[in-house]
């Protein structure tokens, strides 16, 4: 049965089993629950001990999925949270951590993959969808642009480039570049703002400006360019600034 975990993480931490889950029945392990029932079954911890597979001394993988799910209350949370902070729990050495940080940015790929061939670009906010669940938690500047075709069919996305915290600094020859390679007819900028603010800075309308211009001299329509902030975005285009 699907058991509802958001309020009560530090309540069932306090009644540890003490014990591994390869001493429970094997009708109460989180594997084989999986492969009977369905994933879909699985509480937010019995899937974190999964990804486990090991819990440390004194308590079992569901254990300690529970204790860091109490610390962290959301997967989005613990998604972003820095690398020392997972190493403070008890068993939580490199290799878990690789494993669940992996699983974050799976995740974020999954949600923002595009039916490439089927998909159709018509406003910001199917950009939005793309681009908002993989940018919005990252901590540094990732720069992406959307290779459209004449009908505003997705093509490809392409990561430019990787930033400091601060800025990333897409190069306008390269971005075009891509965009002739791939015969794109029409492209979309995107990048995330750590602080989670969207506003544009100084830097990013001069940016816009430049890229517009060099869109404009090789006949590729530039669409937009999106900020992606925590849960906000700013348009360019919705504000009329192209």
């Amino acid at each position: 049965m699907l058991q509802n975990e958001s309020y009560s993480f530090c309540e069932i931490t306090g009644h540890m089993t003490k014990s591994g889950i390869k001493k429970w029945p094997k009708n109460e392990r989180p594997r084989e629950r999986l492969f009977k029932y369905g994933e879909h079954t699985l509480t937010n911890a019995e899937l974190l001990a999964i990804l486990f597979r090991t819990g440390a001394k004194g308590m079992s993988a569901v254990d300690l999925g529970r204790e860091v799910l109490c610390h962290f209350k959301t997967f989005r949370n613990m998604s972003h949270a820095d690398i020392s902070k997972m190493r403070g729990f008890k068993g939580m050495g490199d290799a878990k951590i690789a494993q669940l940080r992996a699983s974050f940015e799976i995740a974020r790929r999954f949600m923002s993959e595009p039916k490439k061939s089927s998909m159709q670009i018509k406003s910001s906010k199917d950009v939005i969808g793309l681009f908002m669940p993989r940018l919005r938690d990252i901590k540094k500047e990732v720069f992406q642009v959307l290779l459209l075709n004449t009908k505003n069919h997705i093509i490809d996305i392409v990561e430019m480039d990787e930033g400091t915290v601060d800025q990333a600094n897409p190069q306008i020859r390269e971005i075009a570049l891509k965009a002739l390679q791939n015969f794109a007819a029409a492209i979309i900028a995107a990048h995330n703002h750590p602080s989670g603010d969207p506003e544009p800075s100084k830097e990013d309308e001069v940016f816009t400006k430049n890229l517009k211009g060099a869109c404009g001299a090789l006949q590729i329509n530039f669409l937009d360019h999106i900020i992606i902030g925590d849960n906000r975005y700013y348009s360019f285009a919705e504000h009329k600034r192209l």
